[in-house]
């Protein structure tokens, strides 16, 4: 780094472990969600990243390797009730998911019932007990700086590990304003997840600059091809 604070780009063979490989479409079949996890393993990805429905799968096709099966909570919305998603959380690390990806319950947050926005993330830390990695979507898109300031306070307090920016379904993706603002709050204590709309090699760097420790996107193979095409050329 230099002193401005610029990073070289992260190389492609450790930008691979930045990539949560994610496929949640509603229409996802298991052949689909087989070839991410094929891709996954082809290209050392961190994780894969998919809706509860398809954890046992992934975590068979993973077996063997160190690529984590990250199951999404309450997704996309995060507007049930604690304890559906405390069991939908509970279930995914029975079928052997080793992270959740949980939204926040935004209207609760948003109409000032804080006390049930912490009850609703520690129901699924208490669900999904010690090992698992909990990350907290907070959808920045929905929030002003304000309210994503109070929501990671929020999160760091409930037990979350990460913060994540949004799940790539509502009004808006990641911003790299919202990752440095997020970093700048939660410092080295919580890891920091962009995702939502991370579709290109140059999108995924600047993310990784501005502090984040995760990549969400469905577009990792791209992602990984443009990283060799430029190490090459």
């Amino acid at each position: 780094m230099n002193s401005e604070g610029y990073r070289e780009p992260i190389p492609a063979e450790q930008l691979a472990g930045y990539i949560d490989h994610t496929i949640l479409k509603p229409d996802a079949t298991i052949d689909a969600v087989l070839q991410v996890c094929d891709e996954a393993i082809a290209h050392g990805f961190k994780a894969v990243c998919v809706n509860s429905c398809h954890v046992a799968h992934v975590v068979r096709r993973l077996e063997d390797t160190r690529i984590a099966t990250c199951s999404v909570i309450g997704f996309p919305l995060g507007a049930m009730h604690p304890w559906a998603k405390a069991f939908e959380a509970r279930t995914a690390v029975e079928h052997g998911a080793s992270e959740l990806d949980m939204v926040l319950n935004i209207g609760a947050f948003k109409s000032g019932d804080w006390a049930g926005v912490k009850t609703d993330i520690q129901a699924v830390r208490k669900a999904a007990g010690e090992g698992v990695l909990l990350k907290i979507i907070i959808e920045t898109c929905l929030l002003n700086d304000p309210q994503k300031i109070e929501a990671c306070r929020l999160a760091m307090e409930s037990g979350a590990d990460f913060i994540k920016t949004s799940t790539g379904f509502s009004t808006g993706g990641a911003t790299v304003e919202d990752v440095a603002l997020i970093r700048r709050i939660v410092e080295n204590r919580l890891g920091v997840k962009a995702s939502g709309g991370i579709d290109d090699w140059d999108t995924a760097q600047a993310m990784i600059q501005a502090g984040a420790g995760r990549i969400g996107t469905s577009s990792g193979v791209a992602i990984m091809k443009a990283a060799r095409l430029r190490e090459s050329s």
